[in-house]
């Protein structure tokens, strides 16, 4: 029998390995939650050329995580494939078969309680600092571009519109066209990409922000795990944790994150705008402003830019 049954108990073996495991096997686990597709369907070799790997790390691998073998292991992402492959009609037959959700209506009451418990884990694992440093780049940039794709689309279209009301220079990036890319080229480093992106996560979305990366851009990234790989390109990173093992996932934590963000941009734009309408009037700089000036002028004058 297999030591674990579901691919929710199997994502959360590989996680609580990774840290532990050698570089090669670390290649494998994000393989596995980046693309489970590929591993579910791909041969041993096909599997192996694709993650960069030997093919016999991938037998240490399954080891690792107490499968006697890998094919035992992919039987675990096949199943998971098959689950998650039905259109919305067969998905909701499915719950009817079940019983989930009772026959009396009850699914409204399903999707509040998880809709609840889902923002509970969402105050738990939302750093206060990274708010504020993803509040700092909004409120610097000269633009601001938003992009996702598939599911995490309405988040995407709901910052662009909210921080264009702040009347910041906010761009939803649809990729009409097929222009995504030409779009993505013209962003300079003085502004901010703000991507999206939830397993299994879009190819379009991690290329767009690694290459923002790679440019000097500043990327925030909003995503379901520490293992998302939009992390390694994120100047800042909401990890939400979100549950895949609904039949349809909620998008409310990550709207809750998204309104919360626009909420503190616009009340850090409306101190930006408080202290320079005081500077104005009072003709004196603020005192954050005199400490900086005060800090400039004690430096050597070489060190201030000037002539020697």
């Amino acid at each position: 029998m297999s030591p674990i049954a579901s691919y929710d108990e199997l994502k959360d073996a590989i996680s609580r390995a990774y840290p532990d495991l050698p570089a090669q096997l670390q290649r494998i686990a994000r393989f596995a939650l980046e693309r489970p597709n590929e591993l579910a369907l791909g041969t041993v070799a096909v599997i192996a050329e694709a993650a960069q790997v030997q093919p016999s790390s991938l037998i240490r691998f399954s080891n690792a995580l107490g499968f006697n073998g890998f094919s035992q292991m992919q039987q675990v992402f096949r199943d998971h494939l098959v689950e998650r492959s039905g259109s919305y009609r067969e998905r909701i037959n499915q719950q009817r078969r079940s019983g989930d959700g009772a026959a009396s209506g009850g699914f409204l009451n399903q999707y509040v309680a998880e809709a609840i418990a889902e923002l509970g884990h969402l105050e738990d694992s939302v750093r206060a600092a990274d708010v504020k440093a993803a509040v700092q780049l909004l409120c610097a940039a000269r633009r601001v571009h938003v992009l996702a794709q598939r599911r995490a689309f309405p988040v995407a279209s709901y910052l662009a519109y909210a921080l264009s009301q702040l009347e910041l220079k906010a761009y939803l990036l649809e990729g009409l066209g097929g222009m995504l890319r030409e779009s993505l080229r013209n962003i300079a480093s003085d502004e901010v990409l703000v991507v999206t992106s939830f397993h299994s996560y879009s190819r379009e979305v991690i290329d767009a922000a690694e290459a923002a990366q790679q440019a000097g851009v500043p990327v925030i990234a909003i995503t379901d795990s520490a293992l998302s790989p939009l992390k390694r390109s994120a100047t800042v990173c909401f990890e939400l944790g979100l549950a895949s093992d609904q039949v349809f996932r909620s998008l409310v934590a990550p709207l809750c994150l998204a309104q919360a963000i626009v909420v503190t941009t616009g009340h850090r734009l409306a101190e930006l705008a408080a202290g320079k309408a005081n500077e104005k009037a009072t003709g004196r700089p603020s005192p954050k402003r005199r400490t900086a000036a005060r800090g400039t002028a004690a430096r050597p004058r070489h060190l201030n830019g000037d002539a020697a």
